[in-house]
C-alpha cells in the first residue's frame, strides 16, 4: 500500500476519500490487512504528511481509527476524545487538517456501548468528567422516542443518544466553523458522521 503524497492527496475527491475508508473497514471486518511497510512509511512521511481524512472518534481503547479503517502512517488525522464531543481545539484541529494540510473528509465517529454516552445518560457527576459529559446532554434532550428507563440500562436509549450525539456534532462542526462550512459548500471536503459497531467491527456512515 503506497504512502500518500501531495500529488495523490490532490487527486482525491471527498467521495474517493470516503470510499477508501469504506474499503478499509471492509478489510478490517474480514480480517484482511493491506500490505504495508510501516518503517518505509515512517521514512516516506518524515519530511511531510498528506492525510486524506480527519476522524474524530472516542478515546475508547477498542476504537482506533487506523485499525478500524486499515490505514497506515500518514493516511489520516486521528482526533480522539471521550464521547467524540466537539470543542474549540478539536474544531481548530479539523480546520488545520482540511484547510492547511489538505484532507478531503471529516468523519465524526461514534461507537456502540460508549462509556461516555452511558455516563451522560446516567447523569454522572465526577470532577472534570462532569464538564465533558455535559456536552452530550443535548443529544439526550432531543431523544424523544424513549419515555421510560432513560438510563444506561436501556440499550436502545443509549443507542439513540449515541446516534444523536454524532449527528449533532456534525451539525456543530458546520455551524461553528465558517472555514469548513465554506469548504464543504464548494465541494472541497465532505463532513459526515458514522457509527462503529463493537460487536461486528462494521462502520455505518451517515452521508
Amino acid at each position: 500500500m503506497r504512502t500518500h503524497t501531495k500529488a495523490t492527496q490532490d487527486e482525491l475527491t471527498p467521495e474517493m476519500a470516503l470510499t477508501i475508508l469504506k474499503e478499509g473497514n471492509e478489510r478490517f471486518v474480514n480480517n484482511i490487512k493491506a500490505h504495508r511497510d510501516l518503517l518505509q512509511q515512517a521514512n516516506d512521511t518524515s519530511s511531510g504528511q498528506f492525510p486524506f481524512a480527519a476522524i474524530l472518534s472516542c478515546i475508547d481503547s477498542r476504537t482506533s481509527a487506523e485499525l478500524i479503517f486499515d490505514q497506515g502512517l500518514g493516511d489520516i488525522f486521528s482526533i480522539r476524545i471521550a464521547g467524540n464531543i466537539l470543542n474549540d481545539d478539536i474544531l481548530g484541529s479539523m480546520e488545520f487538517a482540511c484547510k492547511i494540510a489538505g484532507s478531503k473528509l471529516i468523519v465524526v465517529l461514534g461507537h456502540t456501548k460508549c462509556g461516555a454516552i452511558e455516563g451522560a445518560c446516567d447523569n454522572i457527576e465526577l470532577g472534570h468528567i462532569t464538564t465533558l459529559l455535559n456536552k452530550v446532554k443535548p443529544a439526550i434532550e432531543i431523544e424523544k422516542e424513549t419515555t421510560s428507563e432513560r438510563n444506561s440500562k436501556n440499550k436502545k436509549f443509549v443507542e439513540n443518544v449515541t446516534v444523536h450525539n454524532v449527528t449533532l456534532t456534525v451539525k456543530k462542526v458546520k455551524e461553528q466553523s465558517p472555514i469548513l462550512n465554506e469548504m464543504e459548500g464548494s465541494g472541497k471536503i465532505k463532513i459526515i458522521g458514522g457509527l462503529y459497531d463493537l460487536d461486528s467491527g462494521k462502520v455505518t456512515f451517515y452521508e
